[in-house]
């Protein structure tokens, strides 16, 4: 990733960018330090720009300078500058109907704990709320930090989410979740930033930075960008939900409801779902196939299945063959294919990652979906499942969070409030 910034005009806007290009280079290194001339090579600024942002970062604690002296040195000893990745801390938090994933990491994004709260399902959302301050209570004992010393906390749920307000505006899979001030509340206990955001969508902010889109971004030579630039991250479980990256940036929608694939109808011959929307909130593609309505086909055919919605038997059996798994298999990819294909001749994106429970199957469900999908789509596009499993969204909620902090050092001590 490049860390060189682009200029700015007006002096308060141009140290600030420096320092946030500095601080970014110093962050995202190789190596912990850094000398003064490396970093202005890097970042594209004059040494003495880099050494004014370096005395600021280090007045706030963040770079620490140490010099050293070769064996042959002659003349001034090299000065280099430390990124004190200690200095204080974030967390990544994911929440959902069945479990909350907490992750506390440093400022240079090293997770330092992960802590797993499973949910009883149908817990309502004053009890998640509770579980939730308790699994960051428990994640920050585990890291052996104070919670005082977070930065920032971002959390990802499922629906629809305000983002200026912080509060959830519709969440199906979660009774009373909806209308929840969470975002304030915790910024009430724990007196830093807080922000909430759709859970897919933090899932594929990782993807693109750490998963399986980020390692094969690479030019394809037409000039388009690269993989990651045009990206639909897609969430198979029991619910789909779809994040989605146009020119590099998450896009949302109008309404922060883009992406809810699991939403479009295409019942096709069976007909359109009957009265009003079920009580549990699930969307016809959900019902089509989502874990339980797979759960369900492999029932009714014979196939092999395990008790509690459990699909890992059908897709076993498949990859070793067996005919009723396969014939499962192929009629769920060929549903999926044909509710994907809508969004991809939308959007015509570079590259699909699938995760969530369902992407476990891994190619023995994937490679029947791509063959369906080249019967339905234009231009061929590239699909793998996500290689972070359920870290995903926790993930990509730390690295949002790393953002917030970033923005408030600089913001912060540029005379910004």
């Amino acid at each position: 990733m490049s860390v060189h910034r682009a200029a700015a005009t007006g002096p308060h806007v141009l140290r600030r960018m420096n320092v946030a290009a500095v601080l970014a280079a110093l962050r995202e290194g190789d190596a912990p330090t850094a000398r003064v001339t490396d970093l202005a090579a890097l970042t594209g600024l004059s040494r003495p720009a880099v050494t004014r942002a370096l005395g600021e970062l280090r007045d706030c604690g963040l770079v620490e300078f140490t010099t050293a002296v070769g064996p042959q040195q002659l003349g001034r000893p090299a000065q280099y500058a430390r990124f004190r990745a200690e200095a204080g801390h974030v967390a990544g938090v994911d929440i959902g109907p069945h479990k909350v994933l907490v992750m506390i990491a440093d400022l240079a994004g090293r997770v330092l704990a992960t802590h797993r709260t499973a949910v009883d399902r149908g817990t309502g959302g004053t009890r998640l709320f509770a579980t939730v301050r308790a699994a960051l209570t428990a994640a920050a004992a585990e890291a052996d930090v104070p919670l005082s010393s977070l930065w920032a906390v971002s959390a990802g749920t499922p629906g629809i989410v305000d983002r200026e307000r912080g509060e959830v505006l519709l969440a199906p899979s979660i009774p009373d979740w909806a209308g929840l001030p969470a975002a304030t509340l915790l910024r009430e206990w724990l007196h830093c930033p807080v922000s909430i955001e759709n859970d897919v969508n933090l899932a594929v902010l990782a993807e693109c930075r750490q998963g399986a889109a980020a390692s094969s971004a690479t030019g394809r030579g037409d000039g388009a960008g690269t993989s990651t630039d045009c990206l639909v991250f897609v969430q198979w479980g029991r619910r789909i939900g779809t994040g989605i990256v146009i020119d590099g940036r998450p896009y949302r929608g109008n309404s922060a409801a883009a992406g809810e694939l699991g939403f479009i109808d295409l019942m096709g011959d069976s007909g359109p779902v009957p009265g009003p929307r079920p009580a549990d909130g699930m969307g016809p593609f959900e019902r089509l196939v989502g874990a339980e309505a797979i759960h369900r086909l492999a029932l009714e055919a014979g196939a092999p299945v395990g008790a509690a919605h459990d699909i890992a038997p059908l897709f076993a059996a498949a990859s070793a063959g067996d005919r009723t798994a396969v014939d499962v298999v192929e009629r769920v990819a060929a549903r999926f294919a044909r509710g994907l294909a809508v969004l991809l001749l939308v959007l015509d994106p570079g590259r699909v990652v699938v995760g969530g429970g369902v992407s476990r199957a891994g190619d023995t469900l994937l490679e029947p979906v791509r063959r369906h999908l080249r019967s339905r789509t234009l231009v061929p596009v590239e699909l793998d499942a996500s290689v972070l499993g359920e870290r995903a969204v926790a993930l990509g909620a730390v690295r949002h969070a790393l953002d917030v902090a970033e923005e408030r050092v600089t913001a912060t001590h540029q005379g910004v409030t």
